[in-house]
Order: C-alpha cells, then structure tokens, then sequence
C-alpha cells in the first residue's frame, strides 16, 4: 500500500537527543542501587606471560568492607566466556597469566572506593615465562589463536610476473581504542529462586545471557538481559562485556546480594580488546596505465592472548582489501597471532577499514612510480562491469556507484583545480606544504557469519492509538532507535511520536543477533515491519469486514484511516479493531536473503549488498615539526533512500572523525614490559574539537535507492564512513610528498602522528 506521508525519509532527531543534552538519560549507572548493592573491582596481573606461584588474597579479603573475594579457582571449572568457544578464555586467569592485566580475582565490597583499595592489597609471586608482545616477535614462531584464510582468485604470482612493473612492501597500520564515553558496566540483580536480571552496557544482550546462564549453570530462561542504551560501544561492547557481567552475577548468586562491577577509565582500557593492529606484506603487478594485473597480500595481526573475533575480523580484512577497485588476479592471505597482551576485538568496520588502507596505499605506489594523479589511478582501477566485477570472494559486484560518487566529488570540490594550485604554491613555500587525496570506498554489509543475519521485534497497538515497540537492537547513540520507530510509525500513517521504544530485553525479544556489521537498522527495521504490518493486516481484514468489502479502499494516513469514503482517527478504529476482539500485538521476524560463504574454499556472497562513498581531504603539514591541520573535507556518501538523513549525516561526520583518529593521533604503545602505557585520556589522544576540518561538507547521494529490498530501499551507515577517513592519511603522503618533489612513495604508515610524519619528511630529504 501506498502511503502519502512517510514517518521515513525526513530528519527526524534522535530519539533520546534531548535527554542526552540535559542529563535526563538514564544509564546503568544512574540506576539507583538496590539496598545492599555490593561493587566490585578487578585484580590484575602485573606480568604479560607468568606463572602465578602464590596468591595471597589474605589481606584483601581483611580489608574494610570486603563481603566476599573470588579468584580463578574459585570460577567453575568448565566455564569459558570465549564468544566462539574456543575454550581459551576462562574468567578469571587462574595458574598461568597471559597478559600484563590479566584479571586474576574479584573483590565484592560495600563501596566501589573499598573495593579498588582492596584490590591492591594482593600479594603475588610470578614465575616469568617468555612473553611475545607484539607482530614482529610472534611472527618467527607463528602461533596463531584461530586458523588462517586465503582468498584467491586467478594464479596471482605469474601475473605479477608477468607485468611490466612490479612493487612490493611493507604497511603497518596500528591499533585503536573504542574509547566510549559510558564505560563498560554490569548490575546482577538476583530474583526467585534461580532468576537473575542483568542490566548492563552491550551490543549482544543474547550472548550476555548466555555467559551469564553458562557461568551459574542454569537454563538461559532463568537470565534476563535488559539494556536502554550505551554511552558509545563501537564495537568494544561486543564481547568484551562478558567478563563484567559473569562476575557481577556470580557474586549476586554467592551473595544474594545485588553486585555491580563499573572498572574505572584506567582497568576498562588494560582490560578490554582494541582494534587489531596489522603489518601487511604485498607484492603487486601493473601495466604502463597503472592497471593492476596481480596482487598478493599477507596480513599479519596482532590478536592478543585468545581468539576473542580474531578470526572473522582478519578474514573481514581480506574481504575489503580489494575496497572498490578490481584485482584480476588476486591472493590474500590472513595470519591471526598470538601475543601475550589484550585479546583484540571488533571495532567499527570490523578488520575491513585495515584491508582498505593497502588498497589505498597501493594505488599511491602505482601513481608515484609512473607519475600519475593518484585519483587518476584510482579511476582506473575501480571496478567495473562485464569480467571487472568480480571480488576476490567471487562475488560479482552489481550495483557499483563508486564511479559515480567519485566523479560528482571530483567536479563539485574542483579536485584538479585545488590540486594543481597546492603543488604550485608548494613550490614557493618552504615550510608548510599542503596536500589534497581524494579517496573512495566500498563497504559490504551482512555478518560474514551467515546465522547472525536475523532479527525479531515485537509491537503492541494500544487502544488510544499509541505504539510500543521491542526489538532486538541496541541504542549505543547511532539513532536506531528512532530509525525503528520511524519504521514502525509509517506502516500504520502515523507520527513517530506515537511509537515508544522499550529497553532492549532479552525476555521480550529472544535469540537476537549483536548490533555490528552496520546491520541494526536493516535487521531491526524489517523485523519491526513485519510485526506491524501483521498488525495492519489484521485491522484491514477486519474493516473488510466490519464496513462490507472495502478492504481494498483501506489506507493508513496522518493519524487517520479512510475506508472508503469515511474516515476515523486512528485511536478511534483501533478501539473499534478492539472491540470486535481483534489481535492488536505482534512479533516479527526477519532474515537477510541472498547471502551465503563457504569459508574453506574462500566463495560466496556474503554480503547483501555494498555501501560506498568518497572524501576529498586537504591538509596542512609543518615540515619543521610534523604537526599538521584539518583545511577542508568535502564527503559524498551512499546510503541509498536514507530513512532519517539528520541522523545519517551524523553519523557520516562521527565515523569519519573517529577513522581520522585512528589514522592520525591515536597511538597504542606497549613498553618492553607488555604494559599498555596509553591507557587514560592524559596519554592516549582522540581527537578533540580543535582537530575538525576548518570546512566540513557532508552531502548524500542523491536520487539513489538500494537496489536490493532494504528497509525501505535505505542503506547501512553505520560503519562505511569511517574509511572515508583514509583521504587524510594520503592528503598527508600528498604533503609530505611535496619535499621531494613527488618523485618517491612516502609509504605513510598509520597512525601519522606527527612524530611519524617528521620521520618520514626527513627520511625524504635524506635517503639512505
């Protein structure tokens, strides 16, 4: 049916926007405590890779407050929090620490300030065995924490071989920290008999109920998970919640006590997993107009001390290594290390912003060596139809606009024009050069495992006409909710005002997948259709019947309902609807079509379909210092017909500044000891209101819907915009590349903290 006036499609805020401005949203945290509420601390290692000879938890346990303390052979036995179950990760180190912060026990005290003091009152005794800290020492004996995954498609080495130019090196592309506002936090409340009720910060309340289920041996039916909203995730709530909670509930159940575990800023970053950081090997082949012919890729990972999601984010590395351009001869190797320091985790874009930035990098190696413009190589190289349009997965790439994107960029922000004047003014300036890339991107959306592709929601229609709405997602401030609501709110021609969103519950809305892989609102949003317009179908049946045949003449809009040719409000027909004993609650559910992969023999689909995009960044280099500054950024970006463009384009301009975090300022470093040293925001830096673009420009693509059947044709946003980011790395190369005249590859490596950039500058001005 047709409906006039959509709740979609128009910018509608966020759904808690005012609550967030006047600290009226409430989190965890501002759950007030049950009477008795115990809090909790963690006890870390202070070893990257020892034996624990003696723990004497004697002093903690006399320290004022302190109800109760666990250690790693007080967990059950057979209890793992490993989200693949690779029964690598107990809760609890218990004779052998493999991380330098390794939680080892739990206090449970009467206060939060009681429980840190007490924590540190442990005495330990370590036997030191060798500790493998990072990529280059774990790479000569290989141990890897999951099995590797090669994608190939041709016979890559002799068409390399084969090509008249060949260029073969070495990125390295660092880590990350999610650094959300909310820090991790999990509340137990224990109820009758075996019940416990977990409120807590995640983006997978199913897999917390599990762990927690699993931890007290009892049937998931006896654990509720409830969670309204996260103060920020970006992937670090994923899995990385799963010790918090079972703890928390563990104590709860020893105790009968509620117990909440909330680490502070410092324990939260030691403890909880990053973005992986990668060395990539590659070798590639190309003709005289910079046409790739072969390439092969190898990328090494630091992964951390258990497998965690190592290897589906590696394998999401190979997946997006191609970005938009076409390979015809391809080989891509993974190679997940073990290292004996934080197990790393998802973060937004799950390994596939770390596969396009040697894309990236390739693409400049090619336009260096031949003395191109690189966004002329670039052009070159995208995908395109017929035999060019095949990935290195085998799956054909078939609504390609990254051609498109890139041209509509290229003319509206006067790429060549801008360009041509900063190498000219360059010239006549010898300390600050300026540098202009214009980057695309293509991001596939879907789990890569197949089964996480589903989503269920629940709708009740009240009968004064308003909506309550369940589902599966989870609000971390990405406006999900709203977009749902806005879903929920056009199937029956009403205002989004007239829908309300409960918690997430996991006794509601059962078995649901995480909100990652930018699926929320295309998983959430279809599963609420489909409850609702069970609903609607319901009450157009019954106005069929109730008004003799007019079902056909039925519509849904501004408030109202017309059948034939009267009209009632909608709270009106609803009551009516109710009065004749009609089913006004519905559960829906839905799953990805399409989609599939074989993991073995590297071939599928598993991506419904792609999400692409383009950034012009211009930057401004000190030559003396390295520092560096933001001019300008124009964006274009797809997603497809947008159900809510005010919260689209935020989320453009957030993950676009987040990625130029990662690939500028944000630095993860380890001293010879295995400890993290950036680990507070004193010493770890994201970037801050002074690090924006001077000029920032965001425009979506216009008259363009997703060609497969979305939620109303719209496209994922979630994480695709966070490689737009890459144009400012290789704005940074273009500047930098301006001391030598542009004769050599800076071969920038991430993240271009201006140390990096000083480095590279003088490596340019004095080759060795």
């Amino acid at each position: 049916m047709t409906m006039p006036d959509l709740a979609v499609h128009r910018p509608t805020p966020h759904e808690s926007a005012a609550r967030h401005v006047t600290g009226t949203a409430h989190y965890v945290d501002d759950i007030p405590d049950p009477a008795g509420t115990l809090h909790l601390a963690l006890g870390l290692s202070e070893r990257a890779h020892a034996k624990v000879t003696h723990l004497d938890l004697s002093a903690v346990r006399a320290a004022p407050g302190v109800v109760l303390v666990l250690a790693g052979t007080d967990m059950p036995a057979e209890v793992d929090i490993s989200p693949i179950h690779a029964h690598d990760e107990p809760i609890l180190a218990r004779d052998e620490v493999l991380f330098y912060g390794h939680p080892l026990f739990v206090v449970a005290a009467t206060t939060r300030d009681a429980a840190r003091l007490a924590a540190r009152l442990a005495r330990v005794t370590y036997k030191d065995l060798p500790a493998v800290t990072d990529i280059a020492a774990a790479r000569p004996g290989g141990t890897l924490v999951t099995p590797p995954m090669t994608l190939a498609r041709g016979e890559a080495s002799a068409a390399i071989a084969a090509s008249p130019h060949v260029i073969e090196g070495r990125l390295t592309v660092g880590g990350q920290e999610h650094f959300y506002l909310e820090s991790q936090i999990a509340l137990a409340i224990p109820g009758e008999g075996d019940e416990m009720r977990v409120l807590c910060s995640t983006q997978h309340p199913s897999e917390i109920q599990h762990m927690v289920a699993h931890t007290l041996g009892v049937a998931s039916h006896a654990v509720s998970v409830e969670m309204r909203r996260m103060g920020g995730a970006f992937g670090g709530k994923e899995t990385q919640g799963n010790i918090f909670a079972c703890l928390a509930a563990l104590v709860a159940r020893k105790t009968g006590r509620a117990a909440k575990l909330r680490p502070d800023r410092d324990d939260d970053m030691i403890v909880t997993g990053k973005r992986h950081d990668f060395e990539i090997d590659y070798k590639v082949g190309f003709d005289d107009d910079g046409r790739v012919q072969g390439i092969e890729g190898l990328f090494a990972a630091r992964c951390g001390y258990s497998a965690d999601l190592s290897g589906p984010i590696t394998d999401r590395a190979l997946f997006h290594a191609d970005n938009t351009y076409y390979y015809p001869a391809v080989r891509l190797t993974s190679l997940p290390l073990k290292t004996n320091t934080v197990s790393n985790t998802a973060f937004r874009g799950f390994g596939g912003p770390q596969g396009m930035v040697l894309a990236e990098r390739v693409m400049d190696e090619i336009a260096f060596h031949l003395g191109l413009d690189p966004l002329e190589v670039r052009k070159r190289n995208l995908y395109g139809q017929d035999t060019r349009n095949v990935t290195p997965y085998h799956q054909t790439v078939e609504d390609n606009v990254a051609p498109r994107l890139i041209a509509e960029l290229e003319a509206k922000c006067r790429y060549a024009e801008r360009r041509a004047a900063l190498h000219a003014a360059n010239a006549t300036s010898p300390v600050i050069k300026r540098g202009l890339a214009l980057t695309p991107v293509k991001f596939g959306i879907s789990f890569t495992a197949t089964h996480y592709n589903q989503a269920g929601a629940l709708v009740h229609v009240y009968t004064d006409g308003s909506i309550m709405l369940n589902h599966g997602g989870t609000e971390m401030g990405q406006g999900l909710h709203v977009k749902v609501a806005q879903v929920v709110a056009s199937e029956f021609g009403l205002g989004v005002e007239s829908v309300r969103i409960t918690a997430t519950d996991t006794s509601k809305v059962p078995n649901t997948s995480a909100t990652a892989a930018s699926s929320g609102s295309d998983l959430n949003g279809m599963a609420a259709q489909a409850a609702a317009r069970t609903i609607r179908e319901r009450l157009t049946a019954f106005a069929a019947e109730r008004w003799q045949g007019q079902a056909a003449q039925v519509a849904f809009a501004d408030g109202m309902v017309q059948i034939g040719g009267e009209t009632l409000s909608f709270a009106d027909f609803v009551r009516r609807a109710y009065a004749a004993r009609i089913q006004l609650s519905a559960s829906g559910f839905y799953k990805t079509p399409k989609i599939h992969w074989d993991r073995a023999s590297g071939r599928g689909r598993p991506f419904y379909y792609f999400a692409y995009g383009a950034a012009c960044s211009q930057v401004a280099v000190d030559t003396l210092t390295g520092e560096y500054r933001m001019e300008r950024v124009d964006i274009l970006h797809d997603v497809g017909k947008s159900l809510n463009p005010a919260i689209d384009i935020g989320q453009i301009e957030g993950g676009f500044v987040q990625g130029m975090g990662w690939l500028t300022t944000e630095e993860l470093w380890w001293d010879d000891k295995g400890r993290l040293r950036t680990h507070a925001p004193s010493t770890y830096k994201i970037p801050a209101c002074g690090d924006r673009p001077m000029h920032f420009e965001v425009t979506l693509l216009d008259a363009h819907e997703n060609a497969e059947e979305t939620i109303f044709r719209s496209k994922a946003v979630g994480e695709p915009p966070f490689m737009l980011a890459m144009s400012v790395l290789h704005a940074l190369s273009d500047a930098i590349a301006s001391v030598a005249d542009h004769k050599v590859c800076p071969r920038l490596d991430a993240p271009a903290t201006p140390e990096r950039v000083l480095a590279t500058i003088e490596a340019l001005k004095n080759p060795s």
